[in-house]
């Protein structure tokens, strides 16, 4: 059976004759004056635009999440499927399976009332050090643009709209409000554009959203360039661009640089400043229609103008979201090692599961990836579930968590929102220690003219006898006590230069408590809101983190080689925190944090069937990878990640992942400036991202792009090119069914320095029985062939001899065939 790189095609279904839509959106803007066209530019408020009943147009509502719909409210009172993330999507290989995701992001949003989702984010991994590359796809173009067009088509057939972001090359996080990223004209068009362009082409999106980031002197929200000529121009964009929430700085400039729409309100440099630039002559009022043109189009495709009909009348089947997310958990799960078949488990064994995150699974990433779940699926809980009772065992091991961290596990809290006077104006139930309220979040009755303060409060039972420490992550004032004892009043300060401090800082610790499990304690922490008048933002964020006792270390991993000697097989999860991979701020190093590095050597040196699960978002560095039996890379897994984890190691599903990007150490990585210099942030490498880097350095990673494994076999038999298209014989020459990814890369005859030695052209994904044998048509593109002539600014096709490598991954061509053209 073949399933080779292609998605369902949903136009029909989401695509509005032109004239129906235009004759809308013409008759709807007629009847709005200069104040109307320039409100409905600006934010109303965090998440949505102003609606205007006298046209029938109602609010269009946007919403966090590429793995989620929050929704317009940061609470738990109304949870979200959680799916693996972006950086898992990618693994899977398979734009089908990025539809289907679409489509229950899209039930998803219209369950909670969401026009528009802020998604998907198809940002390249050009160092390892981004501290958000989880959130995007792949360090290769052309498989974030095809997963990101499976993406983009499924949430669009559902009726809900797309923001395909961060347009263009916020790529990293340091400094990434104000960084000016220096890129080549080639590189920008072979790499980091080709996405976007990619996007556009094969699935219309309906919004783009531009990064904070400027790209050769010019900040994206006002980038003409980029925007008007490339984006709209070139490639036929129809849809609206948003600012990256606060990313808008000036009016004009932004107007005239081709943003549609200013978030968030509802201050912002539109609206009134707006209306008042026309007036003054410095903006035409003929730049402002385009704006909102673009603005009612879209409504009319979500739905939100009741005199025209959207591109979706009947939206798609119900998805099972639970289920969906465990099988795209166990599909993206890539087995770089797997020595002696340690995987999957013996029937019958015994197994010790080591590790902090097989308790505490880290499912997510940092940021405004962040969704809240209904529920969670640890390690240890699938485990449990699938092993027969009294073969598992459980040791922590190490905890990667050195600083305090959310109040979650043992605590029962309630907001209570205070006047200046003392008197509660509402109390409303949170799931843990976060709150991050905008207008539109706060609890019924309150506002931020009657807002004094914010108490979290309640209890926590501890787990642990011990000195639990207790820490708060926000600016401004404060006070916490614990039992009615007060350890902290004081005001934490604020950095200038970051709007978002209070919410990606790290937690400051306040206080210590000596605390005995299974007692609760009250626990209090006050916030007294101050908002900024110069700000353009408002909204309450405040976190009460927690930190349990910390044992010593060397009896942790003394109790868990314990655990791993009197077990068959030792099975050891590791993992990065959200103080390593977040939004916010990018990373420093490789290194799996805290003493996990020591604890996988140890149990490894007393079981030699160690098996270790990397939960975390992108590479990381594995100085143990030689001494250990097998290898699972989990990624962020998503809420039923540990259910995912036990079908992979009992062996009712197999592992399908490959990598969508290269896993090495940060010493060999080609390419790791991510801190800008005087403001700057040269992309010196110019095309040379990636495995496109590693090639020309001549390294080799600890484990390449498309590389992994599974539970079958398979040999090349064959390979025909016609045309644009290779077909590829593969036969399962294994015991078991399996699913293997058919990658196709292009390299030219003669190997020349200004181009990479071979890329990604093509890929399909086939399944087969034991025996089997299957045929993988993989269509090679045009642009495959193309480079970005940067002297008559457009794309020349390159003749001459190629080799066309077909293979398991970059570093396992097993067939090659030369063509000519």
């Amino acid at each position: 059976m073949n399933t080779a790189n292609e998605v369902p095609r949903e136009e029909a279904a989401v695509t509005q004759a032109p004239s129906a839509t235009e004759a809308a959106v013409e008759t709807a803007l007629a009847r709005l004056d200069l104040d109307t066209k320039t409100r409905l530019l600006a934010g109303q408020d965090r998440w949505s635009l102003p609606p205007v009943p006298e046209i029938g147009l109602k609010s269009l509502v946007m919403s966090d999440g590429p793995i989620g719909v929050r929704g317009v409210r940061w609470s738990a009172d109304d949870p979200s499927i959680a799916l693996p993330s972006p950086t898992a999507l990618a693994a899977t290989w398979d734009p089908g399976l990025a539809h289907r995701a679409g489509v229950l992001l899209a039930q998803e949003a219209r369950r909670k009332g969401v026009h528009v989702l802020l998604a998907p984010t198809v940002n390249l991994h050009r160092s390892p050090l981004g501290g958000r590359h989880f959130e995007c796809y792949s360090e290769d173009p052309y498989l974030t643009g095809v997963i990101g067009s499976g993406y983009v088509n499924g949430v669009q057939s559902g009726g809900v709209g797309t923001t395909v972001k961060h347009f263009v090359a916020n790529d990293a996080e340091t400094d990434r409000f104000t960084v000016d990223n220096l890129i080549s004209a080639r590189a920008l068009r072979e790499l980091y554009l080709a996405p976007f362009e990619a996007i556009v082409e094969n699935a219309h999106p309906w919004g783009i959203m531009t990064a904070y980031n400027s790209v050769n002197g010019t900040t994206m929200s006002e980038h003409h360039y980029l925007v008007n000529e490339v984006l709209r121009g070139e490639w036929g964009f129809d849809g609206f661009n948003v600012s990256d929430w606060t990313a808008a700085r000036s009016t004009v400039d932004a107007i005239n640089g081709g943003l549609d729409v200013a978030m968030p309100g509802p201050r912002t440099v539109y609206g009134e400043a707006l209306a008042r630039a026309v007036r003054d002559g410095k903006a035409d009022e003929a730049t402002v229609d385009e704006a909102v043109r673009n603005v009612l189009r879209l409504a009319v495709r979500v739905g939100a103008l009741e005199t025209a009909e959207p591109a979706v009348t009947e939206p798609p089947e119900t998805v099972d979201g639970v289920g969906l997310a465990r099988e795209i958990a166990r599909r993206s799960f890539v087995l770089v090692k797997n020595d002696n078949h340690a995987l999957p488990l013996k029937p019958g064994g015994t197994v010790a599961l080591i590790g902090a995150a097989a308790r505490d699974a880290r499912v997510l990433g940092g940021g405004s990836a962040t969704v809240f779940l209904d529920r969670i699926v640890s390690p240890l809980d699938g485990l449990t579930e699938a092993l027969p009772e009294g073969t598992l065992s459980y040791a922590i091991g190490a905890d990667p968590n050195t600083e305090p961290a959310t109040a979650d596990k043992g605590f029962t809290l309630r907001a209570v929102c205070r006047g200046a006077d003392g008197t509660v104006l509402a109390t409303s139930g949170i799931p843990n220690g976060q709150i991050h309220w905008s207008f539109a979040d706060l609890p019924e009755g309150v506002s931020f003219d009657n807002l004094h303060s914010v108490e979290l409060t309640g209890t926590f039972t501890p787990r642990h006898t011990g000195v639990h420490t207790l820490g708060i992550k926000g600016t401004g004032a404060f006070q916490l006590a614990v039992n009615g004892v007060t350890y902290y009043d004081g005001v934490q300060a604020h950095d200038e230069g970051d709007p978002f401090e209070g919410f990606f800082s790290s937690p400051v610790p306040r206080a210590q408590v000596e605390l005995t499990a299974g007692e609760p304690v009250d626990v209090s922490l006050t916030h007294v809101v101050a908002l900024d008048e110069d700000s353009l933002r408002e909204d309450v964020t405040i976190t009460l983190a927690h930190q349990e006792p910390q044992r010593d270390p060397d009896e942790l991993i003394a109790e868990a080689v314990e655990a791993a000697r009197a077990a068959d097989t030792a099975v050891v999860v590791v993992a990065t925190t959200d103080r390593v991979e977040s939004e916010g701020f990018d990373r420093t190093d490789l290194a799996l944090p805290g003493r996990q590095d020591d604890l996988v050597r140890a149990v490894a040196a007393a079981n030699p069937n160690a098996v270790v699960v990397v939960n975390s978002g992108s590479p990381v560095e594995m100085p143990w990878r030689d001494e250990v039996a097998a290898v699972l890379l989990s990624w962020f897994p998503g809420q039923e990640g540990g259910a995912a984890f036990a079908d992979v190691l009992v062996g009712t599903h197999e592992p399908g992942g490959r990598l969508p990007t290269t896993w090495g150490s940060l010493t060999d990585a080609p390419v790791s400036q991510v801190v800008p210099e005087n403001g700057e942030l040269p992309y010196s490498e110019d095309v040379f991202i990636g495995y496109r880097a590693w090639d020309k350095a001549g390294r080799a990673p600890a484990y390449p792009f498309g590389h992994g494994l599974g539970y079958t076999d398979w040999d090349y038999k064959s390979v025909e090119v016609c045309g644009n298209v290779a077909k590829v014989r593969v036969l399962n020459s294994g015991d078991r069914p399996g699913r293997e990814i058919v990658q196709v890369y292009l390299a030219p005859a003669e190997r020349a320095s200004d181009r990479p030695a071979r890329w990604l052209a093509g890929f399909a994904v086939v399944e087969a029985g034991p025996g089997e044998t299957v045929e993988a048509v993989v269509d090679i593109p045009r642009r495959a062939f193309e480079v970005w002539d940067e002297a008559t600014d457009s794309w020349a096709f390159v003749k001459g001899a190629y080799n066309i490598h077909v293979g398991r991954s970059i570093a396992d061509r097993r067939i090659t065939v030369a063509v000519h053209v």
